[in-house]
């Protein structure tokens, strides 16, 4: 029997910041995972390049059945504290667009510096040990049944992430050791996740994959996010699309404005006076990719003609359909290729400053087993950096 102040199931991000921080109080910190090495998630993000936070991280960028629930661990350890870090162990990285921060060079230069942190911090990591049975004992003291060892300790960290991508590992042990101490789940789901469309759809846009349009989408509830989608040969994709399908539900349709910058009934009337010469084709291929425009031809949305014969009526489908696009996706990829799982332990049940449950004592839960799921662009690494950070303080 293995014995240590604190056992902490999971060596993904949160788990690797946790263990850090605790070592550094002086605790003896295990971590134990299943897999053959740390970090997978973060190794595969971002292309490879790990985009391992934002620099507009605010809780508002966080879906949450309690809306205050992140404010705590987000103001405390942000994402300036996180940089800092990156910094101090000299990581070369760059900043694109929209706030995110991606590594120059690799995502393992994420993994090797949480893991120096960790070695600094005297953590000892046991990889290939798959957790079979957790118990407490009369002293509160845990018990950890793994694979190869059985281990002890005062504190337990749960920080073995959601149902996303299975091909890594992914477990819902976290959920079941949730129940095992009475805290209620919320509903899981796959989130930031690419949409499939009914046949009809996919026969009607055959041919467009790899096709990215800048886009602004919008979902049943008003929520709207700018940037590409994709088409892919099951559906869209793009971060548009990945952003929306976390506000998505099964049955709803999400609208696409095609042409977010442009009032194209307006530069439809303006194009039959002054270019009434040209082919509405060749017009509105100056603004979207030739296939799609080919592709909406074929199918008789848009009138293959010069722009002065276009009929009112024709004005206003076109521009229903560019601004106002309504596709009701058959489904998701699933957790197969979600980015992140939405749902899990409920915040609830979860100190806010600590992340220890309520009802059990010396039990924490962090990362993307709670319910706390943030948006594309860095957001769900801030907030394993930051829960991971808080409870490191205290178990």
């Amino acid at each position: 029997m293995l014995q240590y102040d604190v056992v902490i199931i999971g060596a993904g991000a949160a788990g690797l910041m946790c263990a850090g921080q605790a070592g550094y109080r002086g605790r003896k910190v295990a971590i134990v995972d299943m897999g053959k090495k740390v970090g997978r998630k973060i190794l595969i993000s971002g292309g490879g390049r790990c985009n391992f936070t934002n620099e507009n991280a605010s809780p508002d960028n966080y879906l949450c059945a309690n809306p205050h629930f992140v404010k705590s661990s987000l103001s405390r350890y942000t994402q300036h504290d996180f940089i800092e870090l990156v910094d101090r162990h000299g990581l070369a990285y760059h900043h694109k667009t929209l706030g995110q921060l991606f590594c120059d060079n690799s995502a393992q230069d994420i993994v090797d510096i949480l893991m120096t942190e960790c070695e600094w911090a005297g953590v000892e990591v046991f990889l290939r040990n798959e957790v079979l049975k957790v118990s407490r004992d009369e002293q509160g003291t845990y018990i950890v049944k793994s694979s190869d060892h059985t281990f002890t300790c005062e504190s337990l960290v749960v920080a073995s992430g959601g149902l996303t991508m299975p091909k890594l590992g992914a477990s819902p042990i976290g959920y079941k050791i949730a129940e095992q101490f009475g805290l209620q789940l919320l509903p899981t789901t796959a989130a930031l996740v690419p949409f499939t469309l009914h046949d009809h759809d996919k026969a009607r846009f055959e041919g467009l994959s790899g096709i990215s349009v800048d886009s602004l989408v919008t979902s049943e509830d008003g929520t709207q996010f700018r940037e590409n989608i994709l088409f892919t040969h099951r559906g869209l994709s793009g971060p548009a699309i990945l952003q929306i399908s976390s506000f998505w539900e099964a049955g709803q349709a999400v609208s696409i404005n095609l042409l977010p910058d442009t009032h194209i009934a307006d530069l439809l009337h303006d194009w039959r006076q002054t270019q009434g010469q040209k082919s509405v084709k060749n017009l509105l291929g100056q603004l979207l990719p030739k296939r799609f425009v080919e592709a909406l031809i074929a199918e008789n949305t848009v009138p293959d003609k010069p722009a002065n014969q276009l009929s009112h009526g024709e004005i206003d489908t076109i521009s229903s359909t560019l601004s106002r696009w309504q596709i009701k996706p058959n489904g998701t990829e699933g957790y197969r290729t979600a980015e992140v799982t939405l749902g899990g332990v409920n915040s609830d049940e979860l100190s806010s400053k600590t992340f220890e449950a309520k009802k059990a004592k010396g039990l924490y839960f962090i990362g993307e087993v709670t319910e706390v799921t943030g948006w594309l662009g860095g957001y769900n690494f801030q907030y394993a950096w930051s829960s991971g950070w808080a409870c490191g303080q205290v178990c």
